[in-house]
């Protein structure tokens, strides 16, 4: 494999781009118009021009994806996540082209593609699930039948997609028969496939998910958890590394779990097993992401594992470099989404041109982005800037950096999360490891954010005022030459 195509835009194709250029093969990017002067495309040894800018004509088109292949002689594609990076179809036309997919096969990506093909696989195994229906439901009286036997309050989920579309919960008999035509249409509208199914509701959940790789050779192994459970829109916003509640023996057995459902399907490459748990520390198979996500440095960072790299390997035909009882959590990481995102708004996105644009640094800091100053963020992709992701000792030092680096980045012209990860970073919910994925709900208020901005600017009005003042005495006592600091004249200097 010497070449490769990075079927993506952004950070996680500079992401991928990187570890490969680190061993040592060329890489192939791919824009839109919308991305001309986009930083993986500067960055790639050659670029292609895919189409418009809407995802529909470039991005998402497989044929113009496979044709950029043979253009340019890359011998695989790394699909990173978002786009095309799910879908079966997709993995299929690369097969048939003769080249080689930096992921799982169509087959693999076809059952956990659906939630309840992906229950199936994974009962096979007797994975824990939520009590519910094992199909899905169209019959809305079959349907509320079915939801009183399972027991209120219940859930109605979409059988294909995610990102909380088709999703209702229900608390009561009486409201049911609405909010299942209602989580009917939106899955029909989002996904094209209005199936639906039924879970009990688990009040106060938290979200856990384990990463996974699969070889060729059929070894399988984990590399631990992430907690994800600050979300807002049933998406995650901050995620970390290990979770704060996992006992080592429940660590091990949601392990030894996510192990069995990838083997339900001969998984290859790099997944994501994910899990919801309830305040009994009871865990329950939730979906599997059959790629590589967007939280995965926080793993790396307590693993020492390049992901990208192994994903490179695996798609090579060579084994995992490692075997399950050589990996152990070394610290503890903390990631921010970075997001072009209003958080006073409800979280509404938010687009224009960057300012300022200066990333954090110092120990333990990393920053995976794919801006720089004088960019602008466009309306037609998902609005994250960047990744912002702290590494420590152990989670005090971890969160402890995470503060430091959000006040040193500094991004104006646009409005983004970073108010909103230091107001999580600070609450004491989060500080104790006592929260759910209802944080949001529960403890966010936008004034307290609007009360922080108003606080940093009487502050820096107050510091500006300190300086004139200063300045104006120090004209009025005209300091003879001799007397001046040195340091400040040798920083004049500089």
């Amino acid at each position: 494999m010497q070449k490769i195509l990075v079927a993506n835009r952004g950070e996680i194709a500079l992401r991928v781009m990187r570890s490969a250029r680190e061993m040592g093969i060329k890489t192939v990017a791919v824009y839109s118009a919308a991305d001309r002067n986009a930083l993986h495309m500067r960055y790639a040894d050659e670029a292609i021009y895919i189409g418009e800018a809407p995802s529909n004509q470039s991005y998402l088109v497989g044929e113009k994806i496979i044709e950029a292949c043979q253009q340019t002689g890359a011998e695989a594609i790394h699909p990173g996540y978002g786009f095309l990076s799910e879908n079966p179809a997709f993995a299929l036309m690369v097969r048939e082209a003769g080249l080689t997919l930096i992921g799982p096969s169509p087959e693999a990506m076809e059952v956990m593609g659906n939630k309840l093909s992906a229950k199936a696989a994974a009962m096979r195994y007797n994975i824990p699930m939520v009590p519910g229906t094992e199909e899905a439901i169209t019959d809305v009286a079959e349907a509320k039948k079915r939801a009183l036997e399972v027991g209120f309050p219940i859930l109605i989920k979409a059988a294909a997609g995610g990102g909380g579309k088709g999703m209702r919960i229900v608390e009561t008999a009486d409201e049911f028969e609405e909010q299942m035509q209602r989580a009917v249409s939106e899955a029909t509208s989002a996904f094209g496939d209005g199936s639906v199914f039924i879970e009990r509701y688990v009040s106060s959940p938290r979200h856990i998910e384990i990463q996974v790789l699969g070889d060729t050779h059929g070894n399988i192994v984990h590399l631990f958890e992430r907690e994800c459970s600050i979300q807002r829109r049933h998406q995650k916003v901050i995620e970390e590394a290990p979770s704060s509640v996992l006992t080592p023996e429940l660590r091990q057995q949601m392990g030894r779990c996510a192990v069995d459902v990838a083997r339900s399907v001969n998984y290859t490459g790099a997944g994501t097993v994910e899990f919801i748990l309830d305040e009994q520390l009871n865990f329950y198979f939730l979906e599997m992401n059959t790629r590589l996500q967007v939280e995965h440095p926080v793993t790396e960072l307590i693993t020492g594992i390049d992901l990208v790299k192994e994903q490179i390997r695996i798609a090579r035909g060579e084994p995992i470099s490692f075997k399950q009882d050589e990996l152990k959590i070394n610290g503890h990481a903390v990631e921010l989404r970075v997001y072009a995102e209003d958080p006073a708004n409800n979280f509404l996105p938010d687009i224009g041109t960057l300012q300022t644009y200066i990333t954090p640094k110092g120990p333990g800091v990393r920053v995976d982005d794919g801006f720089e100053q004088g960019m602008e963020i466009p309306i037609y992709y998902d609005p994250m800037i960047a990744k912002l992701i702290t590494y420590g000792k152990d989670r005090k030092e971890a969160i402890e950096r995470m503060v430091r680096a959000i006040e040193e980045y500094q991004i104006t012209g646009i409005t983004t999360t970073l108010g909103f990860g230091k107001f999580v970073m600070q609450h004491e919910a989060f500080t104790s490891g006592n929260f759910d994925t209802h944080f949001v709900k529960k403890y966010f208020e936008p004034w307290v954010l609007n009360s922080a901005i108003q606080d940093e600017a009487l502050i820096a009005a107050f510091i500006m005022e300190k300086l004139l003042t200063e300045k104006s005495r120090q004209t009025a006592l005209s300091v003879a030459p001799s007397q001046s600091s040195g340091w400040l004249r040798n920083r004049r200097l500089n």
